[in-house]
């Protein structure tokens, strides 16, 4: 029997906490089709769920148990690039972000099986669970949350800022909730962007209708703030406590916001 796809939690508050990269199960039968590379799971957006880990009970919570080489939940399905001419990875992808191929010769993934048996299962809650909260508060506030290595040549040039918030330059949500993180994430010790390299991936900008009470934001965190790039498998429960500071002052504020 495989395992559920994903872990689910209601609150009763307004914000939904989502995370689509951090999950690390693989189905026996896509661990046999990847090479010890793909095996490795190396662009899993570690420990994230561990870091949001205080707002537990007041904050509604999704988080995937499989991992990125499975189905990629921030892709567009019908395989549009969200960032035209920059490299990046599809749907179900076949190189990790240094470039170098995670299948064995001769294997490749069914992309439509994936879809089917992975990517729309786990948005058709993630859906369920926005129209829920919006039903109940007359909006709902969506932080995709995510982090990734805070050097990646094939991505982007030099060394990634610290917080990297995305609001689809603006699109998807409401500029007070854009203003509420970034004097949240600013000027804490850490370096911080707003719509840099990240500017959002497909579930931001697919969700994120602010005229229909949706507002969807994300936030890629350099796994440098919180644990040793190189013992990926081992959150540093002392590095990441400055940032844990910063993130609970962001999802008190967050919790607290009234959108009209």
């Amino acid at each position: 029997m495989e395992n559920p796809l994903y872990v689910h939690e209601e609150s009763e508050g307004s914000v939904l906490l989502n995370f689509p990269h951090s999950g690390t199960w693989v189905p026996p039968d896509v661990a046999a089709q990847l090479n010890p590379l793909g095996r490795k799971i190396t662009d899993t957006d570690w420990h994230v769920p561990k870091l949001y880990e205080f707002a537990r009970g007041s904050v509604s919570w999704l988080q995937a148990t499989h991992g990125r080489v499975v189905v990629d939940l921030n892709r567009d399905p019908q395989g549009a690039n969200l960032y035209p001419g920059q490299a990046t990875t599809g749907l179900c992808p076949v190189t990790e972000f240094t470039g170098a191929g995670i299948y064995r010769d001769g294997q490749h993934p069914d992309i439509a099986v994936r879809r089917a048996r992975y990517f729309d299962p786990y948005h058709q809650q993630l859906a369920d669970q926005i129209e829920r909260i919006r039903a109940r508060h007359g909006f709902c506030i969506l932080l995709d949350c995510h982090s990734i290595k805070s050097t990646l040549p094939l991505l982007f040039s030099g060394q990634l800022p610290d917080l990297n918030l995305g609001t689809f330059d603006g699109v998807s949500c409401a500029p007070q909730l854009a203003d509420l993180m970034m004097l949240s994430l600013q000027d804490n010790g850490f370096s911080f962007v707003q719509n840099g390299r990240f500017k959002g991936g497909w579930i931001t900008r697919h969700y994120g209708k602010p005229a229909q009470g949706v507002h969807a934001l994300q936030l890629e965190i350099s796994q440098a703030c919180y644990m040793d790039e190189n013992q990926p498998e081992q959150f540093d429960t002392g590095k990441a406590a400055a940032l844990q500071t910063v993130l609970q002052n962001l999802i008190t504020r967050l919790t607290q916001a009234q959108i009209s």
